[in-house]
């Protein structure tokens, strides 16, 4: 912040004035031009003016005049003399007050004020504008030059092209001097059609709107301002000043005339609030007035209706009429409060209402009011439940009365109705058990027929308008209650009369059915058992049967006494209904079971008996004739089925052992064959002897363990047995001739392969084929071992025969000779070439034989390219297959 009555800040400001003259001679004029102006535009307000800045001042006069003007004190009396000491000492009075405001002004002496020092007195001018122009500008919190720059920034900163940042070249384009007049008073300047490229224009509009409008006087030139690189600080701030001034000075007239404004609207609001508060306090002591008699009314209504119909209408009054009337009494308090806060700030005297209108008499008529409100209140709902009292006592009682005659509806004919004498024992045990909940209901009924009387009795008393129909219906059910008690004793005494006669009837049913049921039962088994279709295959079962039957006829006098006893029973119910003419309405509740139907099955035993006896007789002597027949299969069989054993274990010898030469074998094989065959007619017999059996429905036999199955299961066994055997035999010898294999290899051959036999099945699986072949001198791989087994197991059953077996061997000792005689055969068909054409092979082989070549042929081609034509090795491959020929 910048202070002006510091010694050192004019220095300081001095230094600066007398820089900026010898670094740019044009600021000078715009200085004394504008400081001319700024003097003029205050002397004028004394009837005088300067011409000439530097000589008008030299007397002092003018000097002297101008610091009474800007500062409006009264100095001391100027000197009048035309000599050099009168105008000196008129200066130094001029720069005394200066002083005494607290500026010092240094280098600046009243001897060059007097010889009229043009730069001592723009400097004198200048530190004058300061002070009293400049020095008291105050905002936010900064002054001086700082306060006005910043007031220029607030001013113009909604304006664009606008940004006031010193006081120089900031306003060459002279939209900042119009944008204060704009801001300020808008209908001087259209603000919108200025451009910032035109700043004579802007600068002369500025300068001719403010002297002509707001008695600024022209201080500046555009000429000297537009044509100069950066205008004089000074001489631009003290032409602002003068716009800060001219708009303060504007807003202080206007802020005294709303201050006027404001003191007459204060009191217009006054006496505005006070004929207010007259009117709503009449009003309301008025509306409180006509109200309080209504809300005294106590006249009673005799039905709910009606009084439901005046609490509406106290619930309207609460709802719609009294809340605005509480808004006016609130807000009359508040206008009463607030005019006597706003009389009282303004120094006025507290405004008193008229007689009878005060505040504390409003409040005394509302409180009467609410009180009135609340009794009424009270005495409506107080009326509301008497009459709702009585409302709900005649609805009660209707309500009781309804149930207790709805429940009482059909009880008198159903106490009165005879049902019992033609029910059941357990009919008549109903009926009581449902009598006796009737008479709990009737005990539980009495206390709502004693709320009914008292009820009634009550109305009465509060003298219910209705009273003589609640007293006739209430004796009504009274009697009707008496009524009902009477006949519910006689029908109970009914009641339990019969039960004790059906319960002695129930007795002898209950006795019959006991011992009818298991009689009963017992007669439909024996029925049952006497009718029954056996099926026996011993002759001990049917043995058991006929001792079961013996038995059974032995009890036969005991049961008829038991028939006779259950017959009885029944006698004795017929003569007790008979005595005491009790109806009986059904038959016995406890079986179906009946003294004819027990009469009925007990003459179809007895007749069913000698039926039964000659049936076990007939049986017994079929059972007899099958026992024969199964000794006579069972000797058969344990003859034969042990001959078909032994015949299937010597042939298993024969094929296994060495004895002899191939053929020695193969004769000895048929001779078996032979005297197998001769035993056929004893298989015939024992197929005869089983015929009988199935005939006779024979299906057991504990005599043997051989079934006919068996027996043709082993004799066809052994037929194929023998028959394969013979031609395994005559295999290995046609192998043998084949390959020219010696007797002793051949020896050999079985020796290893029985040896590796080790479950003497006359087969060998693979594990024990690899492990004859390694000991026989194979090298074998995984590979090599299972080609060979893909020859000598070709169905891949994992199961190597002996005749596969020596085949193999066989071929394996046979390989060379073979290869000799495919080199002899291509030879002979090749000629003097070295491969076959198909023509050829057409020519020396049988057709079938000649095609089955050349089909395996297409696939080579010969030597030179020739198509269908084989070479040694193409041809043995295609007779032979992949092989080390």
């Amino acid at each position: 912040m910048e202070h002006y009555d510091g010694e050192n800040v004019y220095m300081h400001q001095e230094d600066d004035w007398d820089r900026d003259l010898l670094l740019d001679p044009a600021w000078e004029k715009q200085q004394r031009k504008t400081f001319t102006a700024w003097c003029n535009s205050h002397l004028r307000k004394a009837g005088t003016q300067i011409e000439n800045i530097e000589e008008d001042f030299r007397d002092g006069l003018k000097l002297m005049l101008l610091l009474e003007v800007i500062s409006g004190e009264r100095l001391a009396k100027p000197e009048r003399g035309k000599m050099r000491v009168h105008k000196i000492s008129n200066v130094n009075k001029a720069l005394n007050f200066i002083a005494s405001k607290g500026v010092k002004l240094v280098s600046i002496g009243a001897e060059e004020i007097v010889d009229g020092n043009a730069k001592m007195t723009l400097g004198m001018i200048w530190t004058i504008i300061l002070r009293f122009a400049i020095q008291d500008i105050s905002v936010e919190e900064t002054s001086a030059k700082e306060g006005l720059l910043l007031w220029c920034q607030r001013k113009t900163a909604p304006y664009k092209n606008v940004n006031i940042q010193n006081f120089h070249i900031s306003w060459k384009d002279g939209l900042g001097f119009c944008a204060l007049i704009h801001r300020h008073r808008p209908e001087l300047i259209d603000y919108g059609k200025l451009r910032k490229d035109d700043p004579m224009t802007n600068l002369n509009t500025a300068f001719d709107v403010a002297e002509k409008y707001l008695d600024i006087p022209k201080m500046l030139d555009a000429e000297d301002i537009v044509g100069t690189a950066r205008p004089d600080e000074k001489a631009i701030m003290t032409y602002v000043s003068s716009f800060y001034h001219a708009f303060s000075g504007a807003q202080k007239a206007e802020t005294a005339a709303n201050r006027i404004c404001k003191v007459l609207a204060v009191n217009q609001e006054n006496e505005q609030l006070m004929e207010h508060y007259e009117k709503l306090a009449s009003d309301l002591l008025e509306w409180i007035r006509r109200t309080i008699p209504w809300l005294e009314n106590r006249m009673p209504e005799n039905t709910m209706q009606a009084m439901q119909q005046k609490l509406e209408d106290f619930r309207d009054y609460r709802r719609l009429h009294k809340p605005p009337k509480v808004q006016e009494k609130c807000q009359m308090e508040i206008n009463f409060n607030t005019l006597q806060t706003k009389l009282r700030l303004s120094n006025r005297p507290a405004f008193m209402p008229s007689e009878g209108k005060m505040v504390s008499d409003v409040n005394n008529a509302w409180g009467n009011l609410e009180g009135a409100e609340k009794g009424y209140e009270e005495w409506l709902l107080n009326e509301i439940r008497r009459l709702e009292r009585l409302d709900h006592l005649a609805e009660k009682f209707r309500q009781k009365a309804a149930i207790h005659e709805a429940w009482t509806e059909g009880k008198e004919d159903l106490l009165q109705k005879r049902d019992y004498e033609t029910a059941s024992l357990s009919e008549i045990k109903a009926l009581l058990k449902k009598h006796e909940a009737f008479e709990s209901d009737l005990a539980a009924h009495q206390d709502r027929v004693e709320q009914i009387a008292a009820i009634a009795q009550e109305l009465n008393e509060l003298d219910y308008y209705d009273s003589p129909s609640v007293n006739a219906r209430c004796q009504r059910i009274c009697d009707q209650w008496d009524a009902l008690g009477a006949m519910s004793m006689k029908r109970a005494e009914a009641l339990q009369r019969t039960e004790k006669l059906l319960e002695t009837i129930d007795q002898l049913y209950l006795e019959f059915a006991k011992r009818a049921a298991p009689f009963n039962n017992w007669m439909e088994g024996a029925m049952e058992d006497l009718q029954d279709t056996f099926i026996v295959h011993t002759i001990e079962e049917i043995q058991g049967l006929s001792t079961a039957h013996e038995q059974f006829k032995a009890t036969l006098p005991e049961a008829d006494k038991e028939r006779l006893a259950i017959l009885g029973i029944h006698n004795e119910i017929a003569k007790i209904v008979q005595t005491y003419h009790v109806n009986m309405a059904g038959t016995n509740p406890y079986t179906t079971i009946n003294p004819q139907e027990i009469n009925a099955k007990w003459d179809k035993v007895r007749q069913l008996v000698p039926q039964r006896d000659q049936a076990l007789i007939e049986e017994h002597a079929r059972q007899q004739n099958n026992e024969r027949l199964r000794r006579q299969f069972a000797t058969q069989a344990n003859i034969i089925g042990p001959w078909i054993q032994t015949k299937m274990e010597e042939i298993g010898r024969i094929s296994i052992e060495m004895h002899g030469t191939l053929e020695d074998q193969l004769t000895h094989l048929r001779q078996y064959e032979k005297s197998i065959v001769n035993y056929k007619p004893k298989i015939d017999q024992l197929e005869g002897d089983h015929q009988l059996i199935q005939e006779a429905l024979i299906f057991d036999n504990k005599h043997t363990n051989y079934t006919m199955e068996h027996i043709r299961v082993g004799w066809e066994q052994l037929l194929t047995t023998i028959a394969r055997t013979i031609n395994e035999i005559e295999n290995q010898i046609l192998t043998r001739d084949a390959k020219g294999i010696t007797q002793e290899q051949l020896n050999e051959f079985r020796a290893s392969f029985n040896h590796f036999d080790r479950k003497r099945t006359g087969i060998m699986d693979a594990d024990d084929f690899k492990t004859c072949l390694i000991s026989m001198g194979y090298n074998l791989g995984e590979n090599e071992f299972s080609r060979i087994m893909s020859i000598v197991d070709p169905n891949r059953m994992g199961i190597v025969t002996f005749q596969a077996f020596i085949d193999f061997m066989s071929r394996e000792t046979a390989d060379t000779d073979t290869a000799d005689q495919v080199l002899a055969s291509f030879k002979v068909l090749a000629g003097d070439k070295n491969y076959i054409l198909a023509d050829e092979l057409r020519r020396e082989l049988p057709p079938d034989q000649a095609e089955y070549c050349i089909a395996r042929m297409a696939p080579y081609t010969g030597p030179d390219g020739v198509p269908g034509a084989l070479d040694y090795m193409s041809f043995s491959t295609a007779l032979y297959g992949e092989s080390d020929l």
